[in-house]
């Protein structure tokens, strides 16, 4: 037999090996969890269990069924703290982080890779744009841990307000939604802290600024104020961030000034509350409020911005703020009786627009369908399953109470819809798939109607 004819298995496609990667940390996390140094009572959660908290906490969603500060300890608290990390900014972008330390060589295929990794829009400079995205994380994480340790230590003290502050720095930035507050009431998040202007002001600017994407970041930091220079992603998401944020607020302000939510507030209160849970329901999963005592609008509101979520290239999830944008405009160019669709003085490529589309059809069908499912699994209302499930879809880790409650049928869903909600549609859809030539010659059209 000739050795120079050895079969060698092919390489992983880069959306393939995106979802091996994923996949292989949420087993490691899982055995980790499963091991009795992980909970405070020195007894083994399930498989299932763990397997849960792992995949929430890579895919930074924040869905728990265990209280994080009562039933994990220390050990498991760290190993929930790194999956957050690795899964936020991505495990190819500390590999990346690794090859520089060891001074190894990045081939093509490991940059295209990681390309598709962060929805980089060109392979160009993405080596350089990985270590800006790990040296501008760990700062922004830094400044906001030394920001809550002037509440933190005061109150816990230096040992456990330290480490408060940076586990909830780094949940916070990579929106993932876990906390330690659990000691004032289980799943309490930071309600115990709805008066604290310092803890709202740090919590909501690291869900925005880790929600923005890290293209956004680059070209704000190559051109400054200079509004016109930026890049058509950098102005969608900006636009659509400040409209998301804004235009949500004011109707929660409405919905709930005169609800339970917000009672004992004052004015300032009640804005400063509508705005916190206005930014945390775009896949931040943190609450200064009693959620379920919220109105149906207010949850209703929140699920959508949910399925929102961030922006390409960060640490949300979601369709994609741009995504959401775009199908907008596809709706509206429609309207207009234009063929292209247009944004800031520039065209979108039909590509993109077929990709948008696709992206919001696939999330909406999931959504749809998994609400059915929850429902039949455990009899949940409506409410609490399309909140349930928006959460889960979007990496949010925002609940109405029933995240405990859930059936083996149900965990499992949820868990598959989270690891869904993390990848992304398009990322499943293209590992699935195989390449594909587009024909020499085109059919004929033929007329169908709609509408």
């Amino acid at each position: 037999m000739d050795r120079n004819n050895t079969y060698k298995p092919a390489p992983l496609s880069p959306m393939r090996l995106i979802l091996a990667g994923y996949s292989l940390i949420i087993v490691i996390g899982t055995v980790l969890l499963m091991t009795p140094y992980s909970t405070r009572s020195g007894v083994s959660p399930t498989i299932l269990e763990a397997l849960f908290t792992a995949t929430s906490a890579t895919c930074v969603t924040g869905l728990i069924v265990h209280d994080t500060w009562r039933f994990w300890s220390t050990f498991g608290q760290i190993v929930i703290l790194l999956l957050i990390e690795i899964g936020g900014l991505g495990f190819l972008t500390f590999a990346v982080l690794a090859a520089t330390f060891t001074r190894k060589r990045i081939g093509l295929r490991e940059r295209m890779t990681m390309q598709e990794s962060i929805n980089a829009p060109q392979l160009g400079g993405i080596v350089r744009m990985t270590r800006f995205i790990i040296f501008g994380s760990f700062s922004v994480q830094g400044i906001a841990a030394l920001l809550f340790a002037t509440r933190f230590v005061p109150r816990f003290g230096w040992g456990r307000g330290i480490w408060y502050s940076v586990f909830h720095a780094i949940s916070f930035f990579c929106n993932a939604g876990f906390d330690l507050m659990g000691e004032y009431a289980p799943c309490s998040s930071l309600i115990s802290w709805q008066n604290d202007f310092v803890v709202n002001v740090v919590t909501m600017g690291l869900i925005v600024l880790g929600g923005l994407g890290y293209f956004v970041w680059v070209d704000l930091r190559d051109n400054r104020a200079h509004f016109k220079r930026y890049k058509l992603h950098t102005k969608l998401v900006l636009f659509s961030t400040a409209f998301l944020i804004v235009l949500p607020a004011l109707m929660i302000l409405i919905f709930e000034y005169h609800g339970k939510a917000f009672a004992g507030f004052n004015f300032w209160g009640k804005l400063q509350a509508a705005f916190f849970q206005s930014i945390t329901a775009r896949t931040a999963g943190a609450s200064t409020v009693d959620l379920a005592a919220m109105t149906d609008q207010s949850v209703l509101l929140m699920t959508v911005l949910m399925l929102i979520g961030g922006s390409p290239g960060s640490t949300a999830g979601g369709m994609k703020t741009t995504t959401a944008t775009l199908f907008i405009l596809v709706v509206l160019s429609v309207m207009r009786r234009r063929r292209a669709v247009e944004a800031f003085g520039r065209r979108v490529s039909d590509q993109t627009v077929r990709n948008a589309v696709c992206v919001v059809a696939s999330v909406i069908v999931v959504f749809l369908l998994s609400t059915m499912l929850l429902c039949a699994f455990d009899g949940f209302t409506m409410r609490e399953a399309m909140f349930e499930v928006a959460s889960a879809c979007g990496t949010v880790g925002l609940t109405l109470g029933i995240t405990g409650s859930l059936s083996i049928a149900s965990k499992l869903l949820i868990i598959l819809l989270m690891f869904f909600g993390r990848v992304g549609s398009l990322t499943i859809l293209y590992a699935f798939s195989e390449a594909y030539e587009p024909p020499a010659s085109k059919l004929p059209e033929a007329p169908v109607t709609i509408g």
